[in-house]
């Protein structure tokens, strides 16, 4: 319904939603009920997450003074699909693990921005193309950036930093390289291709087979400890 809403906007697609509305609202009143106090309800994470779903869901879009606002809400309320996480113990495992990894996850991008903002100062120290030189449109004619309209891609430390990041996702990042190399030829920077080949290759070796790894074991980590505490409730449950 929430995808039917951004085509088609009507009287009937409307009821539905607020009957499912008031369905989640019904459960959640019995979930309240079923717990000893609001305590031991709001101590389960997924408990505030429907509450907090069903509240955004019951605010109407005229209670916004502006169209932003309006919007802004209506994204809220699409948030309403992840109650289907609730639907599969595999997936809440997932989600699980996912929290979990989370600490890890950022004393492994703390090491990702470091390296990453040594290699974009080397890379603007290094790369970075002459303003005024006669060749910049020779280069640009024989080796044009893509795309086009693309700018230096280590022009300044936040551009190198995305260039970095986006020869991590293997985005035409050999082409960098191969630009580099005939500014190299035609003399516009004083580096030579052999640099520009070990700095493109060591970046790729240690962002994408050494940082990313490091993520993958600490999910692939806190899924074994998830998966441990899971099996070790179950065995609670069966005691007497």
């Amino acid at each position: 319904m929430i995808g039917v809403q951004t085509s088609a906007h009507n009287t009937v697609v409307d009821n539905i939603q607020h009957l499912i509305l008031w369905a989640f609202s019904f459960e959640i009143v019995v979930r309240l009920i079923a717990a000893n106090s609001i305590k031991e309800f709001l101590k389960d994470g997924w408990n505030i997450f429907d509450l907090s779903l069903v509240i955004i869901g019951w605010i109407p879009p005229s209670i916004a003074t502006n169209a932003s606002a309006i919007t802004m809400i209506r994204i809220m309320r699409t948030f309403r699909i992840l109650r289907l996480l609730r639907a599969s113990i595999e997936i809440k495992l997932i989600v699980t693990v996912l929290a979990k990894s989370v600490k890890s996850m950022i004393y492994n991008c703390i090491l990702f921005l470091i390296f990453a903002y040594l290699y974009a100062v080397a890379g603007v120290t290094l790369f970075r193309l002459p303003i005024s030189s006669e060749k910049i449109e020779i280069l640009s004619a024989i080796a044009p950036p893509t795309p086009t309209n693309s700018p230096d891609p280590f022009g300044s430390i936040g551009e190198s930093i995305f260039t970095l990041f986006r020869a991590l996702t293997a985005e035409d990042w050999t082409d960098l390289r191969y630009n580099l190399i005939t500014a190299s030829d035609l003399g516009i920077i004083n580096v030579h291709p052999t640099v520009i080949s070990c700095y493109f290759v060591s970046w790729f070796c240690i962002a994408v087979f050494l940082l990313l790894n490091l993520v993958t074991g600490a999910v692939i980590n806190n899924y074994q400890v998830a998966m441990a505490e899971l099996s070790e409730q179950k065995e609670k449950s069966k005691r007497p």
